[in-house]
């Protein structure tokens, strides 16, 4: 099928009879495969008598040589269809492949969000991004790590056209009030020897009609009206990473503390945090130097932190 998808990813018409040729199979297994294609990718393909057959958009596809030659060190994989980028990144570990390395895909069966929530992940629209990270005993190289990363991603965005961009506690980058990226970070071995952290993204790129998200969110072709090519943004995202996090591990995440402050969204906004049935409401004050969440809370600071919390702007606001 992929080999299909490469002769028609130009959006022009080709032939079946044509494309029978150059796969060395029939018209009628060229069918078949249209049809797998559809069916599996989710994608449209026209068919016009006398014209033959064309994908409803042209497609760019990943290339990992392309991404691969344009950064320092890292080893690319690129997969056609995988369960999740971060899953697979995962499972590379503990296969002992050597970090730092990233895992993209095309599509993702089982994208995952913060909490268990699933990742709408539909094929070559968006970018489903994984970079596998070796720490050796450096607990403070954690410090903030993900919101460490929320800045790299907001960078890229911005230089690719999402110019309103911002960030919000404490994973997810924000265009307005809707969803353009996540982040979800995943640790295995032992944060005081050595570990390796997972730093899985997701950022919405050409999509542009999902019905199975269930919140606003938005994406790189909505916010600049023009598609983007995802081999572009893998690389300028790499490269944001590659300079916030030499500056995370040469001075701490304090040093960084200021510009993710003046750079997120619902600053000084009342908000209510919850945590299962426990819901606290107060005011965004900011982060302290460990990436933590402050909040005025009915006249007092208290800073809250941990992987199951969820922000949410409270409807007086």
């Amino acid at each position: 099928m992929l080999t299909l998808l490469n002769l028609l990813k130009d959006g022009r018409f080709h032939s079946g009879q044509a494309l029978g040729v150059a796969l060395g199979i029939s018209r009628s297994a060229v069918w078949k495969q249209l049809q797998h294609l559809e069916a599996e990718l989710g994608l449209s393909i026209h068919k016009v008598r006398g014209r033959g057959y064309q994908l409803a958009s042209p497609l760019t596809l990943l290339d990992s040589l392309k991404i691969e030659e344009s950064l320092a060190g890292w080893t690319v994989s690129v997969f056609d269809s995988i369960d999740s980028t971060n899953a697979e990144a995962l499972r590379a570990v503990d296969r002992g492949r050597v970090a730092p390395f990233l895992i993209l895909a095309e599509r993702q069966s089982s994208g995952r969000g913060r909490r268990g929530r699933k990742w709408v992940s539909p094929f070559a629209e968006n970018l489903y991004y994984s970079l596998v990270l070796r720490i050796d005993g450096g607990m403070r190289q954690l410090e903030g790590l993900s919101l460490v990363v929320g800045l790299a991603v907001m960078q890229a965005l911005r230089a690719l056209g999402a110019a309103g961009a911002g960030l919000k506690w404490p994973n997810d980058v924000l265009v307005g009030q809707k969803k353009i990226a996540g982040i979800l970070l995943e640790l295995v071995g032992d944060p005081a020897d050595v570990c390796h952290v997972v730093l899985g993204i997701g950022i919405n790129v050409n999509m542009q009609a999902a019905d199975e998200v269930d919140q606003q969110w938005t994406s790189m072709r909505l916010e600049s009206g023009k598609a983007c090519d995802r081999n572009f943004l893998a690389v300028e995202l790499s490269k944001q990473l590659q300079v916030y996090l030499q500056r995370h591990q040469s001075v701490g995440f304090s040093a960084l503390q200021a510009e993710w402050e003046a750079n997120h969204l619902w600053q000084g906004r009342p908000v209510s945090l919850t945590a299962g049935v426990n819901q606290v409401d107060g005011v965004v004050l900011g982060i302290d130097n460990q990436g933590a969440l402050r909040l005025k809370v009915d006249g007092v600071e208290k800073v809250f932190s941990g992987g199951e919390l969820s922000l949410r702007l409270r409807d007086d606001s």
